[in-house]
């Protein structure tokens, strides 16, 4: 699996959910803070703004698309900025975020709404490297691949049809990493992601990070790093810091935690045969080294986090009216 595959498999957690919302303006739609939840807005159809609570105003085109990486607060308005407040979004049920679904031929606006829940407490440096906000134009001719999976990740949710609690999960995955790429790629407003960028781009950084990613509990050093990297040890760490913002074996450390976090959730296995396959020789450098890094023993990180439902569940939808 690439490093993009591996950071959000493992950090993402729970089922995915989509809406398609039908407004005629004006309205203001209220978007309550989620702060393990990982939005996507898609502008289908009209144009509206964005108002955040530190009150600044992005503008969406149709065909934009907005990324709130960790669930802010914030408004989607049309037309006017100064339309009163409409009803809030909660999105959150008993399962995690809510599903609802509308379609309207006459609507000026159309927008889908994607949801991911993230692990709580935990995050990668490269999706804490994203602002709270980013937009990816719309650019059919450059992106067709993610236009053309909104497209039918837009019909899916407007009508029921045979297939779909296996296409929509897996249409919100494709959309997801195309996103992801667009904003890998420098195609995005709002954004300051050219570390991480520039890090899975450098042949030398990204076969390093590809090397941690495929065998994480190998006993690597930054001198065996370095060679994968092709570069001395000192001009590795170097950039590997600069790129990625942690040295070479704070990075290891942090991604083998992050393994062993999920690990304990979804398994129940052994804590010891979790610290053997994250790269530990003993329970207790394991326990110990966990516990610096998320503050309580792995046993009751264990007790005290839900395990995650499966990957790919079956997809609840309410009725669409046709």
């Amino acid at each position: 699996m690439d490093v993009l595959s591996d950071v959000l498999a493992v950090l993402r957690t729970g089922r995915p959910f989509a809406a398609r919302f039908s407004h005629t303006a004006p309205f203001s739609d209220q978007r309550r803070s989620h702060a393990n939840g990982f939005g996507v807005q898609i502008m289908v159809r009209g144009g509206a703004f964005v108002t955040t609570e530190d009150r600044r105003v992005i503008e969406l085109a149709e065909g934009d698309v907005l990324v709130v990486p960790r669930g802010s607060t914030h408004s989607i308005v049309a037309d006017s900025l100064s339309t009163p407040p409409g009803p809030e979004c909660d999105g959150a049920g008993p399962a995690g975020l809510i599903l609802r679904s509308a379609h309207d031929p006459a609507a000026t606006h159309v927008m889908v709404c994607l949801a991911y829940a993230m692990a709580p407490g935990r995050t990668h440096p490269l999706l804490a490297a994203m602002p709270d906000f980013t937009v990816i134009p719309a650019d059919p001719a450059a992106r067709p691949e993610l236009a053309g999976a909104i497209t039918m990740l837009e019909s899916e949710l407007r009508a029921e049809r045979g297939g779909g609690d296996t296409l929509v999960p897996a249409l919100l995955d494709a959309v997801l990493m195309y996103l992801l790429r667009a904003v890998l790629e420098g195609n995005a407003r709002h954004c300051g992601f050219d570390g991480w960028a520039a890090a899975l781009a450098d042949r030398s950084i990204g076969a390093a990070l590809q090397a941690i990613h495929a065998e994480p509990a190998r006993q690597w050093s930054v001198s065996s790093l370095g060679e994968v990297a092709g570069l001395s040890r000192s001009a590795f760490s170097r950039r590997f810091t600069e790129l990625v913002g942690q040295p070479p074996l704070g990075y290891l450390t942090s991604w083998r935690l992050t393994l062993a976090a999920r690990m304990l959730s979804d398994t129940d296995a052994p804590l010891a045969t979790v610290a053997r396959q994250v790269g530990y020789a003993s329970e207790f450098a394991f326990a110990a080294a966990f516990k610096r890094d998320f503050g309580q023993a792995p046993g009751r990180f264990r007790k005290q986090t839900p395990a995650c439902e499966p990957a790919v569940p079956a997809f609840e939808r309410e009725p669409v009216p046709v």
